[in-house]
């Protein structure tokens, strides 16, 4: 894959990623004006860890790989929209 195809399937991801999370938690941010760098707890999404259990489901049936609440890669994996999609780029099955 190219240098372009490979951004673009990146950002495309992104994206979908973003779309699943605001309809997987109601948000009413649209996923478009989620800053893919910022936190997704605390200041940046303002999520707790009871939005991240949900995001986790969603993203299991949607890409096909478990998201494992004991997984000491957890902070990173969940650290802003941006880390999330990386991971699911990474590891999806479907």
């Amino acid at each position: 894959m190219s240098d372009n195809a490979s951004a673009t399937a990146a950002a495309d991801l992104l994206a979908e990623v973003a779309d699943l999370m605001v309809a997987a938690l109601n948000l009413d941010n649209a996923a478009g004006a989620i800053d893919p760098d910022a936190p997704l707890f605390g200041e940046g999404l303002g999520l707790d860890s009871i939005d991240i259990l949900e995001v986790a489901l969603a993203v299991s049936k949607r890409y096909g790989f478990q998201l494992r609440s004991d997984d000491e890669d957890n902070v990173r994996i969940f650290a802003s929209l941006r880390s999330l999609a990386d991971h699911v780029a990474q590891h999806r099955t479907k």
